[in-house]
């Protein structure tokens, strides 16, 4: 595939970001779906990914350089798709298991919860990230599970970037 150079498919990888966190804030603001502590997680790894593909797509690596940021934003890829897994896991957990609910990360920082509180709450999610609020009605897949094939394909395009000639 050579007639895809470098340049243009780390454009396309930020483009793709720069749709997600549009369909993230489309279902915050439109559909009115409040996002747990792992769906913001998960938008703040779309984004750092697509800054990262951003940033390579402005600088236009030479060999070194762009096996550099292809890794870089699969590794950030990477970590946002645990934080879907996480929010999965808690989604297939039984009702019994599932962890108490916590109020919102805004209310936290506002009402100046401790730091420790609410980094743990980011990192490992509550109550609320086990609540299924929307399900692709054709597929079936709800919203982590969608993060998740997102993040795949960030990922393996990267990891193509990175290794590719």
């Amino acid at each position: 595939m050579k007639y895809l150079s470098t340049r243009l498919v780390y454009l396309y990888i930020f483009l793709f970001t720069v749709s997600m966190i549009a369909i993230a804030l489309y279902m915050e603001h439109v559909m009115m779906l409040e996002p747990c502590p792992l769906c913001i997680m998960q938008r703040v790894f779309f984004i750092a990914t697509g800054l990262a593909s951003l940033a390579a797509f402005l600088h236009n690596p030479a060999e070194k350089g762009k096996f550099i940021y292809g890794l870089t934003a699969a590794g950030l890829a990477l970590a946002g798709s645990g934080f879907a897994i996480r929010q999965i896991y808690l989604q297939h957990l039984p009702p019994d298991e599932i962890p108490a609910c916590l109020p919102s990360i805004g209310y936290m920082i506002e009402t100046d919860f401790p730091m420790a509180d609410i980094l743990k709450t980011l990192f490992s999610g509550d109550g609320n990230c086990a609540e299924v609020l929307w399900v692709d009605p054709v597929i079936g897949l709800g919203i982590p599970q969608w993060a998740l094939v997102g993040f795949a394909m960030l990922a393996g395009t990267c990891v193509w970037q990175a290794i590719r000639k």
